[in-house]
């Protein structure tokens, strides 16, 4: 292991450690803390699970607007620029995440077409990826990135190999859904077989044959009582309990009402999310079955564009904090804040009130449906933004994703 690719797993766990724990070591709750940062220490999202439709409505982006956003798999990041924002600064706490946004701007601007970057992260599938890695990308690349795609998994292969085998099967998150697949094939339902479905009429019948007899099944209701089991999803044990206390009948019945919007809720056609939930790849039937990102009449919106964003390893309150005031549009917090206590919370909010300038607008959502902040920031900072809950709610009915509680917009309250 090179000394760039330890740095970087060093100030991964470090800044993680920060996040994530709150209990004492030797109790359960701060065993099951621990367990998850070390999860959480590689990649975990080859590709992020907010709908970036949603969040470009959401944020009314302006080419003067200088957005702030966590950066997991960067997929939104290079979306949002499809926007034309003059500026992005994105942070994230997991190394992995910036060594994959870090491919994906590089990759943008030095791949020779469109037809090389959609086999890249599109398809993902090709030992031409890795080719293409050697002979335009890597001599590109920051030494970090280099050294963490360079470098070697457990099983001795190179990790831009990925790209060579489906890197949407890669992953903590990729292991997880195909750690799903497993489960719902020893039962004899197989989930991929929503992809074939001609319509949502379709959809609804095949779901209620493939996915939702799963639920059912006692090995899977044991499984997913145990905290453990949704690190997969990047839950961590505070975000787990407010999931499962989102409906009354508990986690089971959470997580088989999200899938069933994912399944039913949207022309599957047009939802990467279900494509990636389903069947571990994207559909390659044109833009509409992509993100902006990938789309092709994005790209060179983006190769002209990848200068704008900056890619940082640290906390957004610590990257706040070091920023001047009024000087952000946009903040996309994505969950985070689940993974907060009161004091995190204040803390980030007083970043976010002091560098906003006048009309901005923050983002995120929650994996249980709530408002999150009401009672846990001092009234006096909630007073100096206006919670939108009308497009909140509507925005939050249109995330094709699926598989958070709410979508929450808020705005900076015009002054006096």
């Amino acid at each position: 292991m090179t000394q760039s690719v330890r740095a970087l797993r060093r100030e991964t766990a470090v800044q993680l450690n920060m996040a994530v724990h709150r209990s004492r070591a030797l109790s359960r709750a701060g065993f099951l803390e621990r367990l998850f940062t070390f999860a959480f220490r590689g990649l975990v999202y080859p590709q992020i699970w907010e709908d970036p439709l949603v969040d470009m409505a959401a944020l009314e982006i302006r080419p003067s607007d200088h957005l702030v956003a966590i950066a997991s798999g960067s997929c939104n990041v290079l979306s949002y620029l499809t926007a034309n924002p003059a500026r992005i600064s994105a942070v994230d706490l997991n190394g992995a995440h910036l060594a994959l946004g870090h491919l994906k701007l590089t990759a943008a601007r030095h791949l020779p077409d469109y037809e090389s970057f959609l086999r890249f992260f599109g398809e993902a599938n090709s030992h031409e990826n890795v080719l293409a890695y050697g002979t335009h990308i890597k001599q590109h690349l920051d030494p970090a990135s280099r050294a963490y795609w360079d470098g070697r998994r457990f099983d001795g292969k190179r990790r831009i190999s990925a790209f060579a085998n489906n890197f949407y099967r890669h992953g903590l998150l990729g292991h997880f859904i195909g750690a799903g697949h497993l489960i719902a094939r020893l039962y004899g339902c197989d989930p991929e077989a929503l992809l074939k479905a001609e319509g949502m009429a379709q959809q609804r019948i095949l779901y209620e044959r493939h996915v939702a007899p799963i639920f059912e099944k006692s090995l899977l209701r044991w499984i997913i009582r145990q905290p453990a089991s949704l690190y997969g999803l990047g839950i961590p044990p505070s975000q787990y309990r407010s999931l499962a206390g989102d409906l009354p009948e508990g986690i089971g019945a959470v997580l088989r009402q999200r899938l069933e919007n994912l399944s039913c809720g949207f022309d599957i056609k047009t939802n990467y999310f279900a494509w990636q939930a389903f069947g571990r790849r994207y559909a390659m039937t044109g833009d509409a079955a992509l993100p902006p990102y990938l789309q092709r009449q994005n790209f060179e919106k983006v190769r002209a564009r990848v200068d704008r964003v900056r890619l940082e390893q640290r906390s957004l309150t610590e990257m706040l904090a070091a920023s001047p005031a009024k000087s952000f549009d946009g903040y996309v917090l994505l969950d985070a804040q689940d993974w907060m206590n009161d004091e995190d919370l204040t803390a980030l909010w007083t970043e976010i009130t002091r560098t906003a300038r006048e009309g901005a607008r923050v983002i995120f959502r929650t994996a249980a449906d709530e408002r999150l902040l009401p009672g846990r920031v001092p009234v006096p900072l909630l007073e100096a933004w206006t919670y939108d809950h009308a497009r909140s709610r509507e925005l939050g009915r249109k995330d094709r994703s699926s598989i958070y509680g709410a979508f929450h917009l808020y705005r900076l309250a015009e002054g006096p």
